[in-house]
């Protein structure tokens, strides 16, 4: 049988597929500001530490809706890219987060991006039929509410066993 190229067979796909799309054009604005290397994922920590000061990993986790995972992950590589530090916190698993001077120092073309790019985002998204970023938000909370794999248990219980409830993608410190 013949993979389908739409439909929810490969939503995963074709989801990783626009994000892509996104980011490689939003990236090449950052290149074409002279800032290459400087990555879409990097904007929601740089602004949130902008608006709170210092923060832990947990709190940017939070703040930006990903889990501690990512978050750890996007902070490191700020950390390589000289955008960040890392210091211990008030308790030995947690680190806080600094913007460094050279980060402050782009603030001012970051945030004509910024303000560009949510002005783009919002022309684009009326050309669609439905707010991209609405339904993002309500394909979110309904895999919070029922996850995915659960989803899949209830079709083909052989295939994926059964979730046994809990919290689910909670940043940790």
């Amino acid at each position: 049988m013949p993979i389908p190229i739409s439909g929810p067979a490969i939503l995963g796909t074709r989801l990783r597929h626009l994000l892509e799309l996104l980011d490689h054009d939003v990236a090449a604005v950052y290149a074409g500001l002279g800032l290459p290397g400087f990555r879409p994922r990097y904007a929601p920590v740089l602004r949130t530490l902008v608006d709170t000061g210092p923060a832990s990993i947990r709190a940017l986790a939070t703040a930006t809706g990903v889990t501690h995972s990512a978050a750890s992950q996007t902070v490191a590589q700020m950390a390589r890219d000289g955008l960040v530090t890392l210091a211990p916190g008030a308790d030995a698993r947690q680190r806080v987060v600094r913007l460094t001077a050279r980060a402050r120092s782009l603030l001012p073309a970051l945030d004509a991006e910024w303000a560009a790019t949510a002005a783009a985002a919002e022309r684009f998204e009326a050309e669609l039929s439905y707010p991209l970023s609405r339904l993002v938000d309500e394909a979110v909370a309904a895999l919070r509410r029922r996850p995915m794999r659960q989803r899949i248990a209830d079709v083909a219980p052989h295939l994926a066993p059964p979730v046994v409830e809990g919290p689910r993608h909670r940043p940790r410190g």
